[in-house]
């Protein structure tokens, strides 16, 4: 029994969730219940001033540009500055970014150009922010309970989607796209306080090498001898440049045509977000031996979404097909993240993200900018169609890797992970994790989701 002057119990995190660990979490969370929202409000931003499809994939196209042009960079600088520092500074330009385009949209008429400026320059801080934002996620988690840990940030993470999805698509239909934009730029300004607090003195100290270009040539050699990371990264590339042009142009065109407007788009992104944080909860508890194998098989109804919209199927049917591809996707995305975080060095983290990213948005401008001519060539159902068609043929291409279909999970830490003290000078070799039967050689979720965000989940 206790008195009533015992204090009461506290509540303890699990040892696999540090301080580190919970403020990424947190700032992670906020951003996204923000950021789910603006994609919406950006993309009726334009409708509502005058464009058509074809300026929607120009504004989408002008945020992915930049983060192609400066993924690289920021990997290598990442790697050899305080990550934190470089999220902070990168979450400070998406801040003033976003706050500039709400404050055009609410107090006039936004000229084309000024919202393709803006966004290039929101891009541009995605660039230096993701490699970073990745390898201090992968540096803050240990142990054997790493696949729980990823699962659990990205339900948190997916979780602000769903309500962010639902309320951005709202308050367009009730207060416009300004104010969810202004709320986007609040959103980066919080987390970007928290992602101050973040503690690198676990890390080691990087040795003097030769220089930026020496910083990508050694993340190359990573990236490369690895058939299983490189052979995903070329699956998506395509996946991700496909569903983007889908989600981003076609989908608030057929959903103003079709679906009443924003409000069911929003509700239709809504259940992806759902499915995503119930995928990330099955992830808590399911720990599949063959890794990419089980994650490339979930990435197949990545196609339906197109499907659906092709048809167009009434709302509550594609609600469905979002929430199942969700599911499904998370899979992929926790499977993945322990993947990387097992097979890829600490003090390399950063630069392999940001060859993953690089080669998984580099179709995503192109393919924006073509949706509405192709649209206007071969029409909006085809457009579709093709597609969901060019995420089955992918997907099928890379079960042909042998490493995608055998790189099996570890239980115990790996050469040069922080896990394991290994002392200065020591040369590790690249990890690797196979089926027997197949010799070694010795990533990221999320469309836009990650790979896409809404596949690999955009880490804010």
């Amino acid at each position: 029994m206790t008195s009533a002057a015992d204090p009461p119990p506290r509540l303890r995190r699990p040892s696999w969730a540090g301080r580190n660990y919970s403020l990424l979490t947190a700032a992670a969370f906020v951003t996204n219940l923000g950021s789910h929202g603006a994609l919406i409000a950006a993309a009726f931003a334009v409708l509502e001033n005058g464009g058509d499809g074809g300026d929607v994939g120009l504004v989408a196209a002008a945020r992915t540009l930049p983060l192609v042009l400066f993924l690289l960079i920021g990997g290598a600088i990442a790697d050899r500055l305080p990550r934190h520092r470089v999220m902070v500074a990168a979450n400070a330009l998406n801040c003033l970014s976003q706050a500039a385009f709400a404050a055009l949209v609410l107090t006039g008429e936004p000229q084309l150009w000024q919202m393709m400026l803006l966004t290039a320059l929101g891009g541009t801080g995605q660039a230096f922010f993701s490699p970073a934002a990745e390898g201090m996620l992968m540096s803050s988690v240990q142990g054997e309970q790493v696949g729980r840990a990823f699962a659990v940030f990205r339900m948190a993470m997916q979780g602000a989607g769903v309500g962010g999805a639902a309320l951005g698509g709202a308050m367009v239909a009730v207060i416009g796209p300004g104010w969810v934009l202004a709320a986007d730029a609040a959103a980066f300004a919080v987390a970007g306080s928290l992602r101050a607090f973040l503690d690198v003195g676990h890390i080691p100290a990087r040795e003097q090498g030769g220089g930026l270009l020496a910083d990508l040539r050694e993340g190359w050699r990573e990236f490369s001898g690895r058939p299983w990371l490189w052979g995903i990264v070329l699956q998506f590339s395509i996946a991700n440049a496909v569903v983007g042009a889908a989600d981003a142009v076609y989908g608030p065109l057929v959903a103003r045509d079709h679906l009443g407007g924003a409000g069911p788009w929003g509700l239709a992104l809504g259940f992806f977000g759902a499915g995503t944080v119930a995928g990330a909860l099955l992830m808590t508890r399911w720990k599949p031996r063959r890794l990419l194998f089980v994650g490339t098989l979930c990435v197949f109804p990545l196609a339906l979404p197109s499907a659906a919209l092709a048809v167009p199927v009434p709302v509550g049917l594609l609600c469905a097909v979002m929430f199942l591809t969700g599911i499904t996707l998370e899979v992929f995305g926790v499977s993945w993240m322990t993947a990387l975080h097992q097979e890829i060095p600490e003090d390399k983290l950063s630069r392999v993200s940001a060859y993953d990213w690089f080669g998984s948005v580099a179709l995503v401008p192109l393919a924006m900018a073509l949706a509405g001519p192709s649209e206007s060539l071969f029409g909006r159902t085809a457009s579709l169609w093709g597609c969901a068609v060019l995420v089955v043929v992918v997907t099928a291409a890379v079960l042909c890797v042998p490493d995608v279909r055998n790189l099996t999970r570890r239980t115990e830490p790996v050469a040069g992970h922080p896990a394991v003290a290994v002392p200065a000078g020591t040369r590790t070799e690249p990890a690797t994790t196979v089926a027997v039967a197949v010799p070694p050689p010795p990533p990221q979720a999320a469309p836009a989701a990650t790979k896409p965000d809404g596949g690999r989940g955009a880490l804010g």
